[in-house]
């Protein structure tokens, strides 16, 4: 099938997709769509891999348009799970784009807001719903969703639906939709454990993988600074901002916290518009915030991993990686919000001593060795304070404990105190000795 598509024609696609398709500027399918969207359209059960932003969403939206092709009762179709807002967000506006030229009626459903107006929507009447599973068993469970009708099911981002706790709901979602339907499981990464649990609901699926699992896109220039302390990060991000190069910007970090000093400290600086995002914030802001990164009026996004796998931007120039992911296949999504579309991107990743560990898995799940630069003259190295380091060296102990049991660190047991104490510490008098 691959010698033979030359174009979006060739799918043999609704004239009014087609139109939509040729409205957006795409011309040539991608890997995963040239692969996976005539299996689809022949109703397989699909097991589709491929890097963060090669194209996915198209390739289950484009197939799943052309089976519906017209509004028809008032009961869904289709089914398209997401494990987080942002990303049921981002399909429902590809599906909208592909389908406004047809009557096709979507409705989006997701928590954090009151159930009542999609309710009303639901009410209205609805061909596809994109959705949260939570919210769609709330609504549900209330008696204002029939699901007998559905045809399709696809769980976008598969391995993050059964890694994040979500297959007791999408259980229960499988119990109260039709046995006979087409299964559709797309995403990045497909770890080995996940692969086990998609055998509960897939029936005889096509493996589609365009790459191994878990390879970033080949778009993406990788590049890793090792840095001394968090205090030198914070240098070496004012110093990549002073560069106009860096003008659409996305920075991931690993806690609220961290997101909302790091914003302050750059709105402060005038490093131009910014925004935040994370589970704290509430969704209107997030949707705005988002929205004013894809619209351009904002320069950088910091944000956690609510995010890394629902921004869809074509023209993020760079991703940095303030603090490296914990959870590995987080990498390969949070660095595909660039290089995009096959379009190039540059991924920078800050590393302290206590990372290495979490670099190296990285390196060896992408089976990557991601080049190391060197820190750039003018940045200012910050010496590494005696707190921050006792908590780096306690986080080494643990992980050498992880790839060691029997492991025993300068942390493994508590030291006992001097008998007497100093006479600065028993009346507050004196200088403090023996820190520096």
């Amino acid at each position: 099938m691959r010698s033979k598509v030359k174009n979006f024609n060739d799918f043999k696609l609704n004239k009014q997709i087609l139109t939509s398709v040729e409205e957006e500027g795409y011309k040539t399918p991608t890997a995963i769509q040239i692969k996976a969207i005539p299996l689809v359209l022949a109703g397989h059960d699909i097991l589709g891999i491929a890097p963060t932003g090669t194209g996915k969403t198209a390739a289950f939206v484009l197939p799943l348009l052309k089976k519906i092709s017209h509004a028809q009762g008032n009961s869904p179709r289709a089914l398209i799970l997401a494990p987080t807002k942002e990303l049921v967000l981002q399909i429902e506006n590809n599906v909208r784009t592909y389908s406004k030229f047809t009557d096709i009626r979507t409705v989006v459903l997701y928590g954090g807001i009151g159930p009542t107006t999609q309710i009303n929507s639901i009410k209205e009447g609805v061909d596809i719903i994109v959705c949260t599973p939570g919210r769609l068993l709330e609504i549900y469970t209330r008696g204002k969703l029939i699901l007998k009708g559905i045809k399709t099911l696809v769980l976008d981002e598969a391995d993050k639906m059964m890694d994040m706790g979500f297959m007791p709901q999408i259980r229960k979602i499988l119990e109260v939709i039709p046995v006979k339907r087409q299964n559709l499981l797309f995403s990045a990464t497909m770890p080995e454990k996940v692969l086990k649990l998609s055998e509960e609901f897939l029936e005889f699926p096509v493996v589609v993988e365009v790459a191994p699992s878990a390879t970033t896109a080949e778009t993406i220039d990788q590049k890793v600074y090792y840095l001394p302390n968090k205090r030198t990060k914070v240098n070496l991000l004012e110093h990549f901002l002073h560069q106009e190069k860096f003008n659409r910007v996305i920075v991931f970090v690993k806690s609220r916290k961290t997101a909302d000093a790091i914003s302050k400290y750059i709105e402060r600086k005038g490093y131009g518009e910014i925004r935040v995002l994370h589970s704290n914030k509430g969704q209107n802001t997030r949707i705005n915030a988002m929205n004013d990164f894809k619209g351009g009026d904002v320069r950088v996004l910091v944000t956690t991993d609510v995010s890394s796998r629902g921004i869809d931007v074509s023209d993020v120039s760079h991703v940095i990686n303030f603090d490296i992911p914990v959870i590995y296949e987080d990498y390969v999504h949070r660095i595909g919000r660039t290089g995009r579309a096959l379009k190039t991107g540059t991924s920078i990743t800050f590393v302290v001593e206590s990372e290495i560990y979490h670099l190296k898995k990285i390196q060896t799940m992408i089976n990557q060795k991601i080049p190391v630069v060197e820190i750039p003259e003018g940045v200012t190295i910050i010496k590494t304070g005696y707190d921050e380091q006792q908590e780096m060296n306690r986080e080494i102990d643990r992980q050498k404990r992880i790839e060691n049991p029997d492991f025993k660190g300068a942390f493994h047991e508590k030291k006992p105190r001097p008998a007497s104490r100093p006479e600065w510490n028993r009346r507050g008098k004196g200088k403090k000795k023996g820190r520096r």
